[in-house]
């Protein structure tokens, strides 16, 4: 495994939830990674994020980590669950929020 691999495997296995995206929460880089913040926030749950625009190692890395080819990229407990839209979808047919329920997401602090 690749060093690259193993830095993305440490923050996909030290998060509950993390959202590798470009830019910040607080300032998304792009339309995906703000629509992705915005679920996020619309469930609820507490996230990490990672922009990836400030390592270009895990930019590419986290495309290769996943076999995704797209960011924003989301992970709950350490699996890869997909991309905005994906997300979108999930999120619509209510099923993003019972896969946190499932997993035991702690909500956001207050």
């Amino acid at each position: 495994m690749t060093d690259v691999n193993e830095k993305i495997k440490t923050v996909v296995n030290s998060n509950d939830v993390v959202l590798f995206m470009k830019g910040t929460p607080l300032f998304p880089q792009c339309g995906f990674s703000s629509r992705a913040v915005a679920i996020l926030e619309h469930l609820g749950v507490g996230f990490e994020s990672f922009d990836v625009l400030q390592d270009m190692e895990v930019r590419q890395g986290i495309k290769d980590y996943s076999d995704w080819p797209t960011i924003p990229q989301l992970y709950v407990k350490g699996e890869f669950v997909g991309g905005s839209d994906i997300m979108m979808e999930m999120y619509e047919a209510g099923e993003l929020g019972e896969l946190m329920a499932e997993k035991k997401v702690a909500p956001a602090a207050a």
